[in-house]
């Protein structure tokens, strides 16, 4: 039965319609309506403190569901606040449907007009809009079905003159009634890639963040093929459990991990970027021959040239190439001899590496801490990493469950999306612990998301690197005068005490005697954060010393 309505109201029914269930926002005048339709309807929703916390929680949640979430925006400033952490959704294609308030119509002269189609295309995203009145429920539902089926990032606009018109809803015909072919690939394709794959000695299987629906094709590829199993940073957790899998390929990767991808005579890539960060600036991929395959056509080759590339959908190429493989007989050799077998087992894991440790009175070595952590907490996890000089602890030495226990916002990088991402993590697992690890600059850059985690009760864990600096831009000018890095060099903050402010546990770290504070909390009934406020040296990571030759 149709019925009057305002525009509004009519496009948050129409969007919980199609699916959408959670959102997350900071409420405006130009967003209040749409907002209060979408939870009428049955929408779950986060209030944030900020706009940039939101657009990282509803980014990190669409990462772990895959499904589309809707950020919620007030026109001009509102916007603006959030587009460093869409611009992270939009590089991660990551499928999330921001409803931005625009300005009446015509009106240029209001305090909040900006061009915002100009703005979110300057950022990668894609602008759409509300046209008219008349149009707004299509307009709105084709921009979840592109959120959907693209895997993108789109902005729809709303101009608040627009959203207080009035329609009918719903109309004659439903606004969305889309049907999506089922993927398939070529034979010369599958052919193609089984013949290298039979050929190799030593084949090497990249799981990257667009490969998660193919984690099982992939498996079985591998098998037949006896290839090596490992993930991308967006993709880790994808082969976790698999006795040929490592665990993280590029600069996570252990040094004994990476030797063995090195080794390699052919890789196949399959939804990664082969980005500078994945193959170690092309080190990890120079000796082997190279292919990439991927659903987007501007994905191949963008950072590597490769010697064969596939246009397709990652189980379906997998699965074509395992069935030509299959149907020549037993599955190959390949990799997968006892001696490389005893050298996956032994590289797979940080936590089983020889990592030189800082003695230092009164602060914590970060290895140390981490690796430690990492025992103590439940294998059900999230790991949230957040960027700066200390990322590759809690990125690299804390293991995932699964390719839904690692949320890495690191495609923009830039340093204080984690606390927002780690929240989102945890409204989309509350099954799991969230557990995040950030340094000090970052948490201080958005810790007003703090009382957002207390507000939801949500018992998450927060790991506070805290040199009490910008570390990496000191680790990077190595030359740079102790005058000189006054700039990025703060007084010691006693970030716990910021932390209970906001009405979060909180225990200070120098040592690893003062874990103590930790295993209680672990054993509470962990309804509002924890925060570890772990004084650490202000050493190079082992990441960073890597990369600039300390």
């Amino acid at each position: 039965m149709t019925q009057m309505m305002r525009v509004a109201d009519a496009v948050g029914v129409m969007l919980a319609d199609l699916g959408v269930s959670q959102v997350f926002g900071v409420v405006g005048s130009g967003n209040f309506r749409v907002t209060n339709a979408l939870v009428a309807a049955g929408a779950g929703f986060v209030a944030a403190r900020h706009e940039a916390g939101a657009a990282s929680m509803a980014d990190a949640y669409s990462r772990i569901t895959g499904e589309v979430s809707v950020l919620s925006l007030h026109q001009g400033c509102g916007l603006t606040n959030a587009l460093t952490g869409v611009t992270e959704a939009a590089k991660c294609h990551t499928p999330l449907l921001v409803l931005a308030a625009d300005t009446a119509v015509g009106d240029v002269t209001s305090n909040f007009h900006i061009d915002q189609d100009a703005a979110v295309l300057a950022i990668g995203a894609t602008p759409m809009r509300i046209h008219s009145a008349e149009t707004a429920v299509s307009d709105a539902a084709r921009a979840f079905r592109l959120a959907q089926i693209e895997r993108t990032t789109v902005v729809l606009s709303m101009p608040v003159d627009l959203q207080d018109r009035e329609i009918r809803y719903p109309g004659a015909r439903p606004v969305s009634n889309l049907r999506v072919p089922t993927p398939v690939v070529s034979a010369a394709d599958a052919a193609e890639l089984a013949e290298l794959l039979a050929t190799a000695e030593r084949p090497v299987i990249i799981g990257g963040r667009g490969s998660r629906g193919a984690k099982a094709a992939l498996r079985d590829l591998a098998a037949a093929a006896g290839a090596l199993l490992i993930a991308s940073g967006g993709g880790r957790g994808i082969f976790e459990g698999d006795e040929w899998a490592l665990d993280i390929v590029g600069g996570f990767a252990t040094e004994s991990a990476a030797e063995l991808v090195r080794e390699a005579d052919l890789i196949v890539g399959f939804g990664v970027a082969l980005n500078n960060w994945t193959t170690r600036d092309g080190a990890l991929i120079e000796e082997a021959t190279l292919v990439q395959v991927d659903d987007r056509v501007e994905a191949i080759g963008k950072h590597r040239l490769v010697d064969l590339g596939i246009v397709g959908d990652a189980a379906a190429v997998a699965r074509g190439a395992y069935e030509v493989l299959a149907a020549r007989g037993r599955a190959r050799v390949g990799y997968r001899t006892p001696e490389t077998a005893e050298r996956v087992r032994r590289a797979r894991y940080w936590s089983d590496q020889h990592v030189d440790l800082t003695d230092e009175p009164g602060f914590v070595d970060p290895a140390a801490l981490t690796n430690a952590l990492d025992a103590m907490l439940p294998d059900e996890r999230v790991v949230v990493v957040d960027g700066g000089n200390v990322n590759a602890y809690p990125g690299a030495h804390l293991r995932v469950p699964d390719d839904e226990g690692y949320v890495l916002p690191l495609s923009f990088q830039s340093i204080g999306l984690g606390l927002g991402s780690v929240i989102g993590a945890a409204v989309a697992r509350p099954d799991r612990m969230a557990v995040l690890g950030t340094g000090d600059g970052s948490l201080l850059m958005g810790a007003v998301e703090l009382e957002t985690a207390v507000r939801l009760r949500l018992g998450i864990l927060i790991i506070v690197y805290n040199d009490s600096a910008y570390g990496a831009e000191i680790h990077l000018f190595p030359e740079s005068t102790p005058k000189e890095q006054e700039i990025v060099r703060f007084p010691d903050t006693d970030i716990a005490a910021i932390a209970r402010g906001y009405g979060c546990d909180a225990v200070t770290v120098r040592s690893l005697e003062d874990l103590g504070g930790i295993s209680a909390w672990l054993e509470s009934d962990r309804n509002r954060p924890l925060v570890i406020d772990a004084k650490i040296t202000g050493r190079p990571s082992w990441l960073m010393a890597r990369h600039h030759g300390h």
